[in-house]
């Protein structure tokens, strides 16, 4: 038993309706709950000075809060979790939301990437936050590879896997290398990647390298360690994260504080912070979990929520995760059924591709 399911069972009930109303309406609404306005939708008939009483009394535990004097109280991070865990009631998926999120992972779309970036799109539309999809990394067969010059200090590199996936990257190759470098360099790698992953042929090109240093190019060869690198390293979680919907948070948030601790979540997810912190969130089981404001490690600073869930793949295996981030009065008892079941359906939509 949690410390917060403790409390709300040694409640009255005067004092579990008179919580779970404050809640409801800043969930609803965002603004401070007042006494009067509680007695009026109270079932039980009592004066707005009892009300306030059993106010003040849940804002000694800790549950509510009162943000100006003289105001009415909001719940408190601690309050929140409460509901969240022991009150709110869980919405079922409504067939709309349903055919929205069906139509994206139905799609004719071969690309993951593509289809998880319309994921993303629609779940950012169905719940007015901002959605993170972390798309797995591809493990298909690499079937060829291309650097392309692009100038003194610039260049492509593509990647085509066997499934019809495509990645590039623009970056700066060693110095010195030419058209004829980036071709040999080419031939090397493709001579080896058929059948392979990226992660196996990276393996293979390190010991081929080793063996063969005398057959391939200096050039050529800076140039295969550094592409590689480029994956590796700091590449190896690019554009893993997708984040849709950052307008969303803007709307009805003219409260200037409000705005710099959004500007703050921006700049986190505008660095792709965390990339493999977000999907550790995921990871002691499967299903919803929720992090309310500093209890979010990641973005604990913007005093944001985030509800998240992970997928599988065909081994049930966790290879992404799906959530939604919002400020801390997010719809949960509507969002996480929606993040649940969009999870689910990417997880078959991934074992389906595999």
């Amino acid at each position: 038993m949690t410390e917060q399911t403790q409390i709300y069972d040694e409640m009255n009930d005067r004092s579990r309706e008179v919580f779970r109303r404050v809640v409801e309406s800043y969930l609803h609404d965002g603004e401070p709950v007042g006494s009067r306005t509680l007695t009026r939708t109270l079932s039980e008939k009592v004066s707005a000075a009892t009300v306030r009483n059993v106010m003040q009394d849940l804002e000694f535990m800790g549950l509510l809060d009162s943000p100006h004097v003289s105001a009415g109280r909001i719940p408190t991070q601690q309050g929140l979790r409460m509901f969240v865990d022991g009150i709110m009631e869980m919405r079922d998926v409504s067939r709309d939301d349903q055919d929205k999120i069906n139509a994206t992972v139905g799609s004719n779309q071969k690309n993951v990437g593509s289809i998880l970036d319309s994921v993303g799109k629609a779940l950012s539309g169905i719940t007015q936050g901002a959605s993170l999809v972390l798309a797995p990394k591809h493990e298909a067969p690499v079937k060829h590879i291309e650097f392309v010059h692009l100038g003194v200090d610039r260049a492509l590199v593509v990647l085509v896997f066997a499934d019809g996936h495509v990645e590039n990257r623009v970056f700066q190759p060693p110095l010195g290398q030419t058209p004829s470098s980036m071709r040999e360099a080419a031939n090397f790698l493709n001579a080896l990647a058929e059948g392979h992953t990226l992660s196996e042929l990276r393996n293979r090109v390190k010991h081929e390298i080793k063996t063969r240093r005398q057959e391939i190019d200096s050039l050529a060869r800076d140039l295969v360690e550094n592409g590689f690198a480029l994956w590796e390293n700091e590449g190896e979680s690019y554009e893993r994260l997708i984040v849709r919907g950052r307008s969303n948070l803007l709307e009805d948030n003219g409260n200037a504080e409000d705005l710099d601790r959004i500007r703050s979540l921006f700049d986190d997810l505008e660095r792709k912070r965390d990339i493999a912190d977000f999907l550790d969130l995921t990871e002691s089981g499967d299903g919803v979990r929720i992090f309310i404001g500093s209890e979010n490690k990641l973005f604990s600073l913007s005093g944001s929520s985030l509800v998240v869930s992970p997928y599988m793949n065909a081994d049930r295996k966790i290879v992404g995760a799906i959530g939604i981030i919002g400020p801390t009065r997010l719809n949960y008892g509507r969002i996480v059924p929606v993040v649940d079941y969009t999870a689910q359906l990417v997880g078959r939509m991934i074992s389906d591709k595999s």
